[in-house]
């Protein structure tokens, strides 16, 4: 199916994750009003583990906002996720959607959540933000593995951007000790110290979470300049095909992904079988499964990849190749 002028639709995707008290809503808040001073319409998707929303009311009453209450959004309702992405862009055409999930969710869990709405509407992931409790952070540590230390670790580790909050409460040497403990768990991601949530530079937000700067090997060996919102860590890509594709070669795609590309999941349709078949396809650590499909209303033909620090440019040659046989 022909879908024209994709890359220009996509509607920008971020993804905001941290433990509870972290100070999310307050950055939260700081972006909207950013966004909004560069003239851009921004929505909203707020989730509570809770029946009501608090902190949503403590943002702008101008901004399009839907609420996704009593439970997690990336286990026990994450399936309304995508209804609610579509109907936030069918009602209001916002120029970038920000999903802020429960303090207890699982970024990789909830990014897999948000893979299913780009199958009804063009999406593009921009960025995954955690913000992350200075103070809390070395404190959980000296505690020692616990769960909550655990899921802190995991929303680090997910993250394309660390926003180390709460620094001015850390002394110097305990700001140190944070970065330095950010890094190790988080080789690629950039790291920006804050207080209240307070950021200057805002240059990232024109970036997507998969890199469209080289490699990170080359900036450790010095060939370029590295900056701030180039970096090599990739959480999600997502690709619209323009009509169908040849079976085999599809299913050889998949086979063929590094081992850092470890879920994909979509929509396609096969040019070697029978006229308008489309398959639901889903991909998991090198196991592939093909299901045929009637869709009812429109649904995109497209591949959605998650994995961690894979090349963009590398995934999208292969998928060149595909669409060459085809």
């Amino acid at each position: 199916m022909s879908q024209p002028n994709r890359e220009a639709t996509k509607t920008p995707i971020y993804l905001l994750s941290g433990f509870l008290g972290s100070g999310k809503t307050t950055f939260l808040s700081n972006l909207l009003s950013h966004l909004k001073q560069e003239g851009k319409r921004p929505a909203v998707i707020m989730n509570e583990l809770g029946d009501i929303n608090l902190d949503g009311e403590l943002l702008d009453r101008d901004v399009p906002m839907a609420e996704m209450l009593g439970g997690c959004i990336c286990c026990s309702i994450r399936g309304d996720l995508g209804v609610e992405i579509a109907s936030l862009i069918q009602q209001h055409h916002p120029d970038a959607i920000i999903i802020e999930s429960t303090g207890a969710a699982n970024p990789m869990e909830t990014l897999d959540g948000v893979t299913d709405a780009a199958m009804y509407t063009s999406l593009e992931l921009r960025s995954v933000i955690t913000v992350v409790d200075g103070p809390e952070l070395l404190e959980r540590r000296k505690l020692g593995k616990g769960r909550t230390y655990k899921l802190m670790v995991e929303q680090i580790r997910c993250a394309t951007l660390l926003l180390l909050n709460k620094t001015d409460k850390l002394e110097p040497e305990q700001l140190v000790e944070a970065q330095q403990l950010l890094r190790e768990l988080n080789a690629h991601a950039v790291i920006v110290p804050t207080v209240r949530g307070g950021i200057v530079d805002w240059e990232w937000l024109s970036e997507t979470a998969v890199s469209k700067a080289t490699d990170a090997h080359e900036h450790e060996q010095g060939g370029h300049e590295e900056h701030h919102h180039s970096h090599g860590h990739v959480m999600a890509y997502t690709h619209y095909f323009d009509g169908p594709v040849q079976s085999d070669a599809f299913e050889a795609l998949l086979q063929q992904l590094p081992d850092s590309i470890y879920r994909a999941k979509g929509v396609v349709s096969f040019s070697d079988t029978s006229s308008g078949s489309r398959y639901l396809f889903q991909y998991a650590y090198k196991e592939s499964d093909f299901i045929r499909i009637e869709p009812q209303g429109k649904v995109n033909d497209v591949a959605v990849f998650i994995g961690e620090h894979f090349s963009k440019e590398e995934l999208l040659q292969m998928i060149e190749e595909v669409v060459a046989e085809s």
